[in-house]
């Protein structure tokens, strides 16, 4: 995920800043490199430092898990989808709310190649599909109180729940056809394509 390294709104990057940035990078790019090529189970901390050329300890000042290795912080993840959802004019449905949270965060990735990586990794590696599975949860109710009050009424717990959790299931329905198709055409296109067969 790309790293931001601004110091104030519209202020430049400090050297210091763009120095951490690309450090930040290069692990990323190393640790990626090594999950795709070895596996992500197989491939230790120790061997993403070495090949990166920071200490263990370095590493972890950048990254607070291996799992951010992968897919960047994902206190940021969710932050984004949440401030974006939050963001979006008061007229704008859920559906569409929830639509425009999911493209900032798909906007996250560096570059389309990058993104099939991590999308091929995660769908492929039982221990991190779980620690998906965890978190999407969180996010799922951290979302929670803004969905219902964009729903008629206010809606209610199991009904924005609901709603909520189809706008995760068409991203994972998505992500996982984008990657069996090679990274082929636009995973918005596909998660519009998700939420229409769902919504009938």
């Amino acid at each position: 995920m790309k790293q931001e390294a601004e110091t104030a709104a519209g202020a430049p990057t400090t050297l210091w800043a763009r120095t951490r940035q690309l450090a930040s990078q290069e692990i990323l790019e190393t640790a990626l490199r090594l999950f795709t090529e070895q596996g992500y189970d197989q491939t230790s901390i120790a061997q993403i430092a070495r090949e990166a050329g920071v200490s263990q300890r370095t590493l972890f000042r950048y990254f607070g898990t291996k799992e951010d290795l992968l897919g960047g912080n994902q206190d940021r993840f969710g932050q984004v989808l949440t401030d974006t959802i939050s963001e979006q004019p008061a007229e704008a449905d859920v559906w569409v709310a929830l639509r425009a949270g999911v493209a900032a965060v798909l906007a996250l990735h560096d570059s389309r190649e990058q993104a099939l990586e991590r999308f091929r990794l995660l769908h492929s590696t039982a221990s991190l599909r779980a620690g998906w599975l965890e978190k999407r949860l969180r996010f799922q109710e951290d979302l929670l109180p803004l969905i219902k009050a964009r729903m008629d009424g206010g809606g209610t717990d199991p009904k924005a729940r609901a709603v909520i959790a189809t706008a995760f299931a068409c991203l994972d329905a998505a992500s996982m056809t984008w990657v069996e198709n090679d990274g082929k055409g636009d995973i918005m296109d596909l998660y519009d394509e998700c939420l229409a067969a769902v919504r009938g």
